[in-house]
C-alpha cells in the first residue's frame, strides 16, 4: 500500500502520525511511505530520520496526498485539506466528527473513508488510541490550570499547592475516566486538594482505593457540581461520550457560581465540550474570560509536548496502521472488531450512531458497507 504522511497543519500542531521506526515497520512489510517534508521536526525526527528509515520525501502537502491510498495523521483535516483528499482514500487520525459539521458534510461529500482513533474501541469499552493522548491532556490540564491560576494570568493568584501555613488551591475534575484519573493524580501530586466526580458508583469506589488521601470521590449530579464549583479553584472538565457529543454539565448561568479568578480547563472541548462557555482556542491565543472565569479550552492540547505525545501516540496507533496497510481497510474491519468501530464515514456515509446523531444524518450499518 502506498501511505503518506502529511505535516501538520493545524494552529501549533508539532506532533507527526508516524516515525521513523513506524516508516521502518511498515517498510518491512513491503509497503510504500512518502513522508512530507519537515513533518517530524517539530516531535524531534529530521528528514535524514526518515530517509534512513525508508521513506521517501515529498515538498508539499499536495503531492502527499495526491500519491497515497492511505494518509495517517494525527488531527483531523482543516479547511484548506479538504480539496486534496481524495475519494476512497482511507484518513487514519483523530476526527472527533461530533464536535464539527463541516467537516463531517466535507468527508462525506469527498468520499473519504474516514477511520477515527478516537473511536476505536476494545471488547472492555477501552479506547486504546484515545488512552495515550487522554493521558497527556489529563496531565496537561493541571499543569496549564497551575499557571493559569496565577495573577498575570487572569486567575485568583494562588499556589495549587499552598505552601506551610496556607491552604492549597481546590481542583474539582468532572469526570473519572483517563483523563481525570491523570489530572486528579497530578493535582494530587502537587498537593491541591483534590473532588474528582462520575456517574459510576463501580468507578468512584475504584478511584477512592487507588488514589491518595486528598482525593474525594463525589457521586457526579446536578446538585453536587452546582455546590462543588462555587469552592473551586480550578475545575477540569473530563467528560467523554465515545464518538458522540460531551454533555455540558455547567452551563452559561452556573459560571457566576464561581468565585472571579476560577480557571475552567475544559478537555472535551473537541468532543463540544462539557462546559457550556467554552469553545475550541488554541496555543497561541489560549484563553479568554467570560463572566471572570478564565476558560483555557486548546483542542489540541498534547501538541504542546510533541515529542512525548508523538511517541505515546505512534506506540499505539502503528499495529493498527500495519493490518490497515496490510489486508486493507475492508479486510481488516471485517477481521478487527477495533477498527469496524473506528469507522465512522466511508463511501459518503456515516457509519457511525454517535455522529449521525449528532447532526441528524442517516445512520448506515457499517456491516452493509463492508459487505
Amino acid at each position: 500500500m502506498i501511505i503518506g504522511v502529511p505535516k501538520e497543519i493545524k494552529n501549533n500542531e508539532n506532533r507527526v502520525a508516524l516515525t521513523p521506526a513506524g516508516v521502518a515497520e511498515l517498510k518491512k512489510h513491503g509497503h510504500t511511505v512518502y513522508v512530507q517534508a519537515t513533518a517530524g521536526i517539530g516531535s524531534g525526527f529530521s528528514d535524514a530520520e526518515y530517509t534512513q528509515a525508508g521513506a521517501t520525501m515529498l515538498p508539499t502537502i499536495e503531492e502527499v496526498y495526491g500519491i497515497a491510498e492511505m494518509i495517517i495523521k494525527v488531527k483531523e483535516p482543516i479547511e484548506q485539506e479538504y480539496k486534496l483528499i481524495k475519494k476512497d482514500q482511507l484518513l487514519f487520525t483523530y476526527f472527533h466528527f461530533a464536535s464539527s459539521e463541516p467537516l463531517t458534510h466535507a468527508m462525506i461529500e469527498r468520499g473519504a473513508v474516514c477511520l477515527a482513533y478516537e473511536t476505536v474501541e476494545k471488547t472492555d469499552r477501552s479506547l486504546p488510541l484515545l488512552v495515550p493522548m487522554s493521558e497527556v491532556a489529563g496531565r496537561m490540564a493541571v499543569q496549564e490550570g497551575a499557571k493559569y491560576l496565577e495573577k498575570p494570568s487572569g486567575g485568583k493568584g494562588i499556589l495549587l499547592g499552598g505552601v506551610p501555613g496556607v491552604p492549597p488551591a481546590k481542583v474539582l475534575v468532572l469526570g473519572g475516566g483517563i483523563v481525570g484519573t491523570q489530572a486528579a493524580k497530578m493535582a494530587a501530586g502537587l498537593g491541591a486538594r483534590v473532588v474528582i466526580m462520575d456517574v459510576s458508583l463501580p468507578r468512584l469506589r475504584h478511584l477512592s482505593d487507588i488514589m491518595p488521601q486528598n482525593v474525594t470521590t463525589i457521586m457526579s449530579n446536578h446538585y453536587n457540581i452546582r455546590e462543588a464549583i462555587a469552592e473551586a479553584d480550578l475545575v477540569v472538565g473530563a467528560v467523554l461520550i465515545p464518538g458522540a457529543k460531551a454533555p455540558h454539565l455547567i452551563t452559561r448561568d452556573m459560571l457566576k457560581l464561581m468565585r472571579p479568578g476560577t480557571v475552567v480547563v475544559d478537555v472535551a472541548v473537541d468532543q463540544g465540550g462539557c462546559i457550556e462557555t467554552c469553545t475550541p482556542t488554541t496555543h497561541e491565543n489560549p484563553t479568554f474570560i467570560i463572566d471572570d472565569i478564565v476558560h483555557y479550552c486548546v483542542a489540541n492540547m498534547p501538541g504542546a509536548v510533541p515529542y512525548t505525545s508523538t511517541l505515546a501516540l505512534t506506540n499505539a496507533t502503528l499495529p493498527y496502521a500495519v493490518q490497515l496497510a496490510n489486508k486493507g481497510w475492508k479486510k481488516a474491519c471485517s477481521e478487527n472488531e477495533e477498527l469496524k468501530k473506528g469507522l465512522n464515514v466511508a463511501n459518503g456515509k456515516v457509519v457511525y450512531k454517535g455522529v449521525a446523531d449528532a447532526w441528524g444524518l442517516e445512520f448506515n450499518e457499517v456491516e452493509d458497507i463492508l459487505a
